[in-house]
Protein backbone atom coordinates (compact mmCIF):
# COMPACT_ATOMS: atom_id res chain seq x y z
CA UNK A 1 0.00 0.00 0.00
CA UNK A 2 2.91 2.37 0.65
CA UNK A 3 4.44 1.65 -2.75
CA UNK A 4 1.08 2.33 -4.41
CA UNK A 5 0.93 5.77 -2.78
CA UNK A 6 4.58 6.51 -3.58
CA UNK A 7 3.94 5.67 -7.24
CA UNK A 8 0.94 8.00 -7.24
CA UNK A 9 2.65 10.93 -5.55
CA UNK A 10 6.21 10.49 -6.84
CA UNK A 11 5.82 9.39 -10.48
CA UNK A 12 9.32 10.55 -11.46
CA UNK A 13 11.17 8.57 -8.79
CA UNK A 14 12.69 5.12 -9.16
CA UNK A 15 11.49 2.75 -6.44
CA UNK A 16 13.52 -0.22 -5.22
CA UNK A 17 11.36 -2.53 -3.11
CA UNK A 18 12.63 -5.32 -0.91
CA UNK A 19 10.22 -7.74 0.76
CA UNK A 20 11.64 -10.19 3.28
CA UNK A 21 9.25 -12.96 2.28
CA UNK A 22 11.50 -15.70 3.66
CA UNK A 23 11.28 -14.36 7.22
CA UNK A 24 7.81 -12.86 7.58
CA UNK A 25 5.74 -12.42 9.64
CA UNK A 26 7.76 -9.88 11.65
CA UNK A 27 4.80 -9.12 13.91
CA UNK A 28 5.43 -12.10 16.21
CA UNK A 29 9.24 -11.79 16.46
CA UNK A 30 11.39 -10.26 19.21
CA UNK A 31 12.66 -6.68 19.10
CA UNK A 32 16.25 -7.92 18.70
CA UNK A 33 15.38 -10.15 15.75
CA UNK A 34 13.28 -7.48 14.03
CA UNK A 35 16.13 -4.97 14.41
CA UNK A 36 18.75 -7.38 13.06
CA UNK A 37 16.64 -8.37 10.06
CA UNK A 38 15.89 -4.71 9.30
CA UNK A 39 19.56 -3.70 9.34
CA UNK A 40 20.39 -6.57 6.97
CA UNK A 41 17.59 -5.48 4.63
CA UNK A 42 18.76 -1.85 4.58
CA UNK A 43 22.34 -2.91 3.84
CA UNK A 44 21.00 -4.70 0.77
CA UNK A 45 19.06 -1.62 -0.36
CA UNK A 46 22.12 0.61 0.05
CA UNK A 47 23.94 -1.62 -2.45
CA UNK A 48 21.23 -0.56 -4.91
CA UNK A 49 22.39 3.06 -4.45
CA UNK A 50 19.15 4.39 -2.96
CA UNK A 51 18.97 8.01 -1.76
CA UNK A 52 16.13 7.56 0.74
CA UNK A 53 14.65 4.66 2.69
CA UNK A 54 11.02 4.27 3.67
CA UNK A 55 10.33 1.60 6.27
CA UNK A 56 6.96 0.53 4.87
CA UNK A 57 6.16 -1.69 7.85
CA UNK A 58 4.46 -0.65 11.08
CA UNK A 59 6.11 -3.43 13.08
CA UNK A 60 9.65 -2.35 12.13
CA UNK A 61 8.73 1.34 12.50
CA UNK A 62 7.35 0.81 16.00
CA UNK A 63 10.01 -1.56 17.32
CA UNK A 64 13.32 -0.78 15.60
CA UNK A 65 13.29 2.63 13.87
CA UNK A 66 15.39 4.63 16.40
CA UNK A 67 18.14 1.99 16.36
CA UNK A 68 18.06 1.74 12.57
CA UNK A 69 18.36 5.51 12.16
CA UNK A 70 21.43 5.56 14.39
CA UNK A 71 23.17 3.04 12.10
CA UNK A 72 22.82 4.84 8.78
CA UNK A 73 23.38 8.32 7.29
CA UNK A 74 20.78 7.97 4.53
CA UNK A 75 17.41 9.63 5.36
CA UNK A 76 14.99 7.07 6.81
CA UNK A 77 11.29 7.53 7.55
CA UNK A 78 8.83 5.13 9.15
CA UNK A 79 5.06 4.91 8.87
CA UNK A 80 3.98 5.79 12.40
CA UNK A 81 4.53 9.53 12.85
CA UNK A 82 2.69 10.63 9.65
CA UNK A 83 -0.37 8.55 10.59
CA UNK A 84 -0.38 9.82 14.17
CA UNK A 85 -0.33 13.45 13.04
CA UNK A 86 -3.28 12.87 10.73
CA UNK A 87 -5.26 11.03 13.42
CA UNK A 88 -4.75 13.77 16.02
CA UNK A 89 -5.83 16.34 13.43
CA UNK A 90 -8.91 14.31 12.42
CA UNK A 91 -10.37 13.31 15.80
CA UNK A 92 -13.23 15.36 17.21
CA UNK A 93 -13.78 13.58 20.53
CA UNK A 94 -10.11 12.71 21.22
CA UNK A 95 -10.91 8.99 21.26
CA UNK A 96 -8.48 7.27 18.89
CA UNK A 97 -8.26 3.57 18.08
CA UNK A 98 -5.14 1.81 16.82
CA UNK A 99 -5.15 -1.64 15.21
CA UNK A 100 -1.99 -3.52 14.24
CA UNK A 101 0.15 -6.61 14.71
CA UNK A 102 0.95 -7.94 18.17
CA UNK A 103 4.47 -6.43 18.10
CA UNK A 104 3.23 -3.02 17.01
CA UNK A 105 0.58 -2.90 19.73
CA UNK A 106 2.94 -4.26 22.39
CA UNK A 107 5.48 -1.52 21.60
CA UNK A 108 2.89 1.19 22.42
CA UNK A 109 4.65 3.35 19.80
CA UNK A 110 1.40 4.79 18.46
CA UNK A 111 0.04 5.49 21.93
CA UNK A 112 3.24 7.29 22.97
CA UNK A 113 3.31 9.50 19.88
CA UNK A 114 -0.40 10.31 20.10
CA UNK A 115 0.00 11.32 23.75
CA UNK A 116 2.94 13.57 22.85
CA UNK A 117 0.83 15.46 20.33
CA UNK A 118 -2.46 15.34 22.27
CA UNK A 119 -2.02 14.53 25.98
CA UNK A 120 -5.80 14.48 26.51
CA UNK A 121 -6.38 11.79 23.90
CA UNK A 122 -7.79 8.42 24.92
CA UNK A 123 -6.08 5.64 22.95
CA UNK A 124 -7.48 2.12 22.54
CA UNK A 125 -4.99 -0.26 20.92
CA UNK A 126 -5.92 -3.71 19.59
CA UNK A 127 -3.92 -6.48 17.95
CA UNK A 128 -5.66 -8.02 14.92
CA UNK A 129 -3.34 -10.90 13.95
CA UNK A 130 -5.67 -12.61 11.46
CA UNK A 131 -6.01 -9.52 9.25
CA UNK A 132 -2.60 -9.99 7.57
CA UNK A 133 -3.21 -13.61 6.47
CA UNK A 134 -6.70 -12.62 5.29
CA UNK A 135 -5.20 -9.98 2.99
CA UNK A 136 -2.42 -12.23 1.75
CA UNK A 137 -4.92 -14.96 0.91
CA UNK A 138 -7.22 -12.48 -0.83
CA UNK A 139 -9.99 -12.75 1.78
CA UNK A 140 -11.10 -9.12 1.78
CA UNK A 141 -14.83 -9.61 2.35
CA UNK A 142 -17.39 -12.25 3.24
CA UNK A 143 -18.90 -13.64 6.42
CA UNK A 144 -15.65 -15.02 7.87
CA UNK A 145 -13.84 -11.69 7.50
CA UNK A 146 -16.75 -9.71 8.93
CA UNK A 147 -17.13 -12.07 11.89
CA UNK A 148 -13.45 -11.80 12.81
CA UNK A 149 -13.50 -8.02 12.30
CA UNK A 150 -16.56 -7.74 14.54
CA UNK A 151 -14.82 -9.69 17.30
CA UNK A 152 -11.60 -7.69 17.04
CA UNK A 153 -13.17 -4.24 16.72
CA UNK A 154 -16.00 -4.47 19.27
CA UNK A 155 -13.90 -2.73 22.00
CA UNK A 156 -13.43 0.25 19.66
CA UNK A 157 -17.19 0.52 19.18
CA UNK A 158 -17.76 0.30 22.93
CA UNK A 159 -15.15 3.03 23.50
CA UNK A 160 -16.92 5.26 20.93
CA UNK A 161 -13.73 6.11 19.04
CA UNK A 162 -14.23 8.48 16.12
CA UNK A 163 -10.84 7.86 14.48
CA UNK A 164 -8.95 4.60 13.89
CA UNK A 165 -5.37 4.27 12.68
CA UNK A 166 -4.83 1.30 10.37
CA UNK A 167 -1.52 0.41 12.00
CA UNK A 168 -0.41 -2.17 9.46
CA UNK A 169 0.23 -1.59 5.76
CA UNK A 170 -1.91 -4.64 4.89
CA UNK A 171 -5.01 -3.27 6.58
CA UNK A 172 -6.11 -0.65 3.99
CA UNK A 173 -7.24 -3.53 1.76
CA UNK A 174 -9.74 -4.43 4.49
CA UNK A 175 -11.16 -0.89 4.70
CA UNK A 176 -14.65 -1.86 3.43
CA UNK A 177 -15.00 -4.62 6.05
CA UNK A 178 -13.60 -2.45 8.85
CA UNK A 179 -15.87 0.43 7.83
CA UNK A 180 -18.88 -1.87 7.79
CA UNK A 181 -18.19 -2.94 11.37
CA UNK A 182 -17.28 0.47 12.80
CA UNK A 183 -19.75 2.59 10.85
CA UNK A 184 -19.46 5.42 8.34
CA UNK A 185 -18.87 8.11 10.96
CA UNK A 186 -15.53 6.66 12.07
CA UNK A 187 -12.53 8.09 10.20
CA UNK A 188 -9.97 5.49 9.10
CA UNK A 189 -6.39 6.76 8.90
CA UNK A 190 -4.36 5.09 6.16
CA UNK A 191 -0.70 5.51 7.13
CA UNK A 192 0.38 4.67 3.57
CA UNK A 193 -1.06 7.91 2.19
CA UNK A 194 0.44 9.99 4.98
CA UNK A 195 3.91 8.47 4.69
CA UNK A 196 4.00 9.12 0.92
CA UNK A 197 3.23 12.78 1.61
CA UNK A 198 6.01 12.82 4.22
CA UNK A 199 8.53 11.25 1.83
CA UNK A 200 7.73 13.83 -0.84
CA UNK A 201 8.15 16.70 1.64
CA UNK A 202 11.54 15.44 2.84
CA UNK A 203 12.85 14.79 -0.67
CA UNK A 204 11.81 18.29 -1.70
CA UNK A 205 13.36 19.88 1.40
CA UNK A 206 16.63 17.98 0.91
CA UNK A 207 16.77 18.91 -2.79
CA UNK A 208 16.51 15.24 -3.79
CA UNK A 209 13.12 15.30 -5.55
CA UNK A 210 13.03 14.29 -9.22
CA UNK A 211 10.66 16.54 -11.17
CA UNK A 212 10.86 14.94 -14.61
CA UNK A 213 11.52 11.66 -16.37
CA UNK A 214 9.84 8.30 -15.94
CA UNK A 215 10.19 6.46 -12.65
CA UNK A 216 11.02 2.76 -12.73
CA UNK A 217 10.37 0.03 -10.19
CA UNK A 218 12.55 -2.89 -9.14
CA UNK A 219 11.13 -5.58 -6.86
CA UNK A 220 13.28 -7.95 -4.80
CA UNK A 221 12.24 -10.62 -2.31
CA UNK A 222 14.09 -13.14 -0.16
CA UNK A 223 11.88 -16.07 -1.21
CA UNK A 224 9.04 -17.17 -3.51
CA UNK A 225 8.98 -14.38 -6.14
CA UNK A 226 6.01 -15.93 -7.97
CA UNK A 227 3.82 -15.80 -4.88
CA UNK A 228 4.93 -12.23 -4.18
CA UNK A 229 4.14 -11.11 -7.75
CA UNK A 230 0.54 -12.24 -7.29
CA UNK A 231 0.26 -10.55 -3.90
CA UNK A 232 1.85 -7.31 -5.17
CA UNK A 233 -0.56 -7.22 -8.10
CA UNK A 234 -3.45 -7.40 -5.62
CA UNK A 235 -2.02 -4.46 -3.65
CA UNK A 236 -1.07 -2.30 -6.65
CA UNK A 237 -4.03 -3.13 -8.86
CA UNK A 238 -1.81 -4.00 -11.82
CA UNK A 239 0.51 -6.85 -12.90
CA UNK A 240 3.99 -6.96 -11.38
CA UNK A 241 6.74 -8.52 -13.47
CA UNK A 242 10.42 -9.42 -13.04
CA UNK A 243 10.42 -9.93 -9.28
CA UNK A 244 13.91 -11.13 -8.35
CA UNK A 245 14.90 -13.40 -5.49
CA UNK A 246 17.92 -12.14 -3.53
CA UNK A 247 19.74 -14.11 -0.85
CA UNK A 248 21.31 -11.20 1.00
CA UNK A 249 21.77 -12.79 4.42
Amino acid sequence: TVVKELLRQLPYEDIVYFGDTARVPYGIKSKETITRFSIENILFLLKEDVKFICIACNTVSSVALPVIKSYFKVPIVGVITPGVREAVYATQNKRIGVIGTASTIKSRAYEKEIKQLEPKASVISLACPLFVPFVEEGWLSGDAVLEVAQNYLQPLKEARVDTVILGCTHYPLLKPAIKKVLGKKVTLIDSAKQVAIEVKKILSYEGLLNRSGQGKQRFYVSDNPQWFAGLAARFLGKPVHNVKRMNHV
